[in-house]
């Protein structure tokens, strides 16, 4: 996220305050998206997009699991090349290349996601301590460096369709975890309150992304005005997170090798942004189909390591073209899911006559009622999926409309600014209408 964070003052000629704005909302916008779905873990027992089937099912909802996997090898992938850059610049004169720091890092991620949930909760539940003193200090050592004064450079048009796209960007950024969320509570009990749970998920992720963009916009600010900088982020984005710690104008830096050793902390600490997505796309391989659950989860997991592996070694200076195009591109299918997931709990099943049928676990306070937790796995008794299929590629003909990147940009976003502006969080989320299911028990009112 630091590195994201980046991308405000280099790609978007933004000033710090513009970017940091940008970031909050987009933030605020994609952990909201992200803290709902992650209330269906304990209440439904069942993976994230296991749960989608209940509003796709069960062949439709295939195509959301190949896009997530997508997503989360995506993820890694980027990870993975941070990682590698910042051990490469630590190393004496480069002697590390980008190579081996990625094989590395890769090597511990997949250990800590491959040897279960517990081992994965226990490693998640204390790998945060030593990143929030490791990025305190990079703020603390840096912050006097950063650009707060020089604004944001075009006209005014140009200057609003910055600001949307970088923002659509850091949401994108954040919402795209919203298709493994509910994967790391399905484990609690059904009996969590899902208002504590959405409040939690929202502060945590809220704080953390909030934090980290900021540090990362306020390091591309200062390139222009410290030399140390800008030589650095010419190397890598990684470099520049290095350059932060050992390069300073004032007392409170600190000494070259303890800075060092400090990027090396936040190198190891991606880890901990590694092992989630690995995780999960365990799960998404075996959520493809029956066949596909004969096969061990650790098999899957490697498999998809070294998808993103080769794919890491083979984008590794490339790394600011995959995060404009990529995560931008990503995040579009995620958030169309979303509204119709949001629609279908709330407009259908609460509203037009679904008789209540929740297997052998018991929501609390009607969340998540309505729905039977016990099917996941009978496709007969599942929805067709039919009417939310259409209304998901129907809002990817908004999104291909609205979108601004590298290689296209849609009509609509032409007409915002010089460069045209990622406004697809702007159209108008459509209505589906929700298809029954075969089973007896679900019970449909049409609406007028």
């Amino acid at each position: 996220n630091v590195t994201l964070g980046m991308l405000g003052p280099v790609v978007y000629a933004l000033s710090f305050r513009d970017a940091s704005i940008c970031a909050f909302f987009g933030s605020l916008i994609g952990a909201t998206g992200v803290s709902y779905i992650a209330t269906f873990g304990p209440i439904s027992g069942n993976r994230t997009l296991i749960f989608a089937r209940y509003t796709f099912g069960w062949y439709p909802s295939k195509l959301l699991v190949v896009l997530d996997l997508i997503v989360l090898l995506g993820y890694s992938m980027i990870d993975l090349v941070i990682a590698g850059q910042i051990l490469s610049a630590v190393s004496t004169n480069g002697s590390m290349s980008v190579v081996v720091g990625i094989i590395v890092v890769a090597i511990i991620g997949w250990l800590i996601s491959t040897f279960g949930i517990s081992v994965f909760h226990t490693y998640q539940r204390y790998a945060y301590i030593p990143q929030l003193v490791v990025y305190s200090i990079l703020y603390a050592v840096s912050s006097h460096n950063y650009d707060l004064t020089t604004p944001s450079q075009g006209n005014a048009r140009t200057v609003i369709g910055n600001r949307i796209s970088f923002l659509s960007l850091t949401l994108a950024a954040a919402i795209t975890y919203g298709g493994a969320a509910g994967d790391y509570f399905v484990y609690y009990p059904p009996s969590t309150p899902p208002l504590a749970l959405f409040s939690m998920s929202l502060v945590s992720l809220l704080c953390s992304f909030t934090f980290t963009y900021c540090i990362g916009i306020g390091l591309a600010s200062a390139n222009p005005l410290i030399s140390a900088y800008n030589t650095a982020y010419e190397k890598s984005q990684g470099a520049l997170i290095v350059a932060g710690y050992t390069e300073y104008t004032s007392p409170r830096g600190f000494n070259t090798g303890f800075g060092k050793f400090l990027a090396v902390v936040v190198a190891l600490g991606l880890v901990a942004n590694l092992a989630p997505p690995t995780y999960s796309s365990g799960i998404d391989f075996q959520v493809l189909g029956k066949n596909f659950q004969k096969v061990p989860r650790v098999i899957w997991n490697s498999v998809g390591v070294v998808i993103y592996t080769v794919c890491a070694l083979a984008g590794r200076d490339h790394l600011a073209e995959i995060f404009t195009n990529f995560l931008a591109l990503m995040g579009y299918w995620v958030i169309i899911w979303m509204s119709i997931t949001v629609e279908e709990q709330f407009l259908f099943r609460s509203r037009f006559g679904f008789k209540t049928g929740i297997g052998d676990r018991r929501s609390r306070g009607g969340w998540g009622q309505n729905y039977d937790w016990a099917v996941w796995n009978e496709p007969e008794k599942l929805p067709h999926g039919i009417a939310a299929l259409i209304a998901f590629l129907i809002g990817w003909v908004g999104a291909i409309l609205c979108m601004a990147q590298v290689w296209y940009t849609g009509p609509i976003a032409k007409l915002v600014g010089d460069y045209g502006a990622d406004v697809r969080l702007c159209h108008l989320v459509h209505m589906h209408r929700g298809s029954a299911p075969k089973d007896a028990n679900l019970v449909v009112s049409e609406p007028s």
